[in-house]
């Protein structure tokens, strides 16, 4: 990990303050380094309490341990990250709340607008040092919101300049697992390879499917790719 989101903080942390952290991430070999990094909570304060590699694992760990913060990787199986915030709505809204810090490798708009709009407090790059991750999580789970250089500005404006992009009201009409299947049709897979990659039935696949052609009133996977590709989602 390099330095990305510029805090510079060597100093060391007050090893008397505690953080309980979960870490979402489909990679193993990653959330290992991650543990190695931060989870030495007797030099970090840093505690890991819990590993998930999709969404279900997810929010079952995060309902079980009750983190003070979840380190939630963007690109999951299931959902993805905004799957699980959706689905860990009324922790975040708990009087002990659980925090979002997301660290992923991508810093596509989409990506970062969606978790931040799902209840993120924020969004960090995978190329983050191990000192300046520490510090982001407490910063997190101090309340404050957290981002990469690069991403606050991108952020700032996509929220508050009057050239933001207009919500698209037919993409909000979508939920989550819907959009996912839409990306997937629209790229070609086949019914099963969907259900292989998002760890559904086929049925189920069908199903999502005939309701988001249902809410975009349209006739068939060759219109629904268009639509996709008009909107660049593919």
């Amino acid at each position: 990990m390099s330095d990305e989101t510029g805090t510079g903080s060597g100093a060391a942390r007050d090893t008397e303050r505690r953080v309980r952290v979960v870490l979402v991430d489909d990679h193993r070999m990653f959330r290992t380094g991650v543990q190695a990094e931060i989870g030495r909570t007797d030099v970090t304060g840093v505690e890991v309490v819990g590993e998930a590699a999709d969404v279900d694992q997810a929010v079952t760990v995060i309902t079980a341990t009750r983190p003070e913060v979840v380190l939630l990787d963007v690109h999951l199986p299931g959902g993805g990250g905004v799957e699980v915030l959706r689905r860990c709505a009324s922790l975040m809204a708990a009087e002990d709340p659980v925090r979002f810090l997301a660290l992923s490798v991508s810093d596509a708009a989409e990506d970062v607008i969606g978790v931040i709009r799902g209840g993120a407090r924020g969004y960090v790059t995978k190329t983050i040092t191990g000192t300046d991750l520490v510090d982001s999580i407490f910063r997190v789970q101090e309340g404050d919101a957290v981002f990469s250089p690069r991403l606050a500005g991108f952020v700032l404006d996509a929220f508050a300049s009057t050239d933001a992009p207009p919500v698209d009201e037919d993409l909000d009409r979508l939920t989550q697992r819907e959009r996912e299947v839409l990306r997937l049709i629209a790229r070609g897979y086949a019914y099963k390879e969907i259900a292989k990659q998002l760890f559904i039935s086929v049925k189920t696949v069908e199903s999502h499917v005939s309701a988001v052609l249902r809410k975009l009133q349209l006739s068939n996977r060759h219109e629904l790719t268009r639509w996709a590709t008009a909107r660049r989602l593919v």
